[in-house]
């Protein structure tokens, strides 16, 4: 008897393709800029952080104060693997990190931010306290999220460079999000107010050298964060750099 041939449902059919296309191709349809080119071109020096960290003076992790639990979210695009320099030096103060567990971060759809969630709600459960969210990025996004929708099980969100602030278009990013992604940065999947602040203790670390994301939109407004912390490294080096692992430590031990 002869066998059909197996057909791989999980490729994009050539009409998602070309829809995605022309999604990528939209022209901006408000006054909202990335960074500089000059910016962007730097980012691609991130290989170069390893090294550079080496040359500086060293990182000095102190024991924490306040160990905690913690889940780091990896920006768009990125695997957790980008964030283990970060996580291993979280160990090393005494805190516990976990992955959000679902691989690349392929954009925030409805599906993915279902299933992250579920994460969350099982990280609380084993550890029996509230979870701090870090996310990088389009992860910082999403823990905010997350914590809005569960706020008794968050005890912190800390995002890095998230554009979670103003147009969704000010980033150099939002073309290629919105063709790996399938749907526009201004109408996610998810019922929010990307903006709105959360009912727990967030905090916004922001870089003016961000090469990515425009750095008010990372920054945020008064309202929309609890709190700020700059420090000058390239979107990249946010999870890289000692500067700002030394910003998420102290983040940490606050309070």
């Amino acid at each position: 008897m002869a066998t059909l041939p197996f057909k791989d449902t999980s490729l994009p059919s050539r009409e998602e393709i070309a829809r995605r296309w022309a999604l990528a191709k939209e022209p901006c349809p408000d006054d909202a800029r990335g960074p500089r080119l000059k910016l962007l071109l730097r980012e691609f020096l991130w290989p170069l952080e390893p090294l550079r960290r080496r040359l500086r003076e060293r990182l000095e992790i102190a024991p924490a104060r306040h160990p905690k639990t913690v889940m780091l979210l990896p920006g768009f695009g990125a695997h957790p693997i980008r964030m283990r320099w970060m996580a291993r030096r979280l160990e090393e103060a005494g805190h516990v990190a976990k992955r959000w567990g679902l691989g690349y971060n392929l954009g925030a759809t409805a599906d993915r931010f279902e299933r992250v969630e579920k994460r969350l709600v099982a990280l609380h459960g084993r550890h029996g306290e509230p979870i701090v969210l870090i996310g990088w990025s389009l992860g910082g996004v999403m823990a905010r999220e997350l914590a809005k929708k569960h706020p008794d099980k968050v005890a912190k969100v800390v995002t890095m460079g998230s554009p979670f602030s103003g147009s969704p278009r000010a980033n150099n990013g939002w073309r290629a999000y919105q063709a790996i992604a399938g749907h526009r940065v201004d109408e996610p999947e998810i019922d929010t107010v990307v903006a709105e602040k959360p009912p727990v203790e967030t905090v916004a670390i922001w870089s003016p050298c961000d090469g990515v994301v425009h750095p008010r939109s990372a920054c945020g407004k008064p309202g929309e964060r609890d709190r700020t912390v700059a420090v000058r490294c390239s979107h990249m080096g946010l999870v890289m750099t000692n500067e700002a692992m030394a910003a998420v430590l102290a983040e940490l031990d606050r309070g």
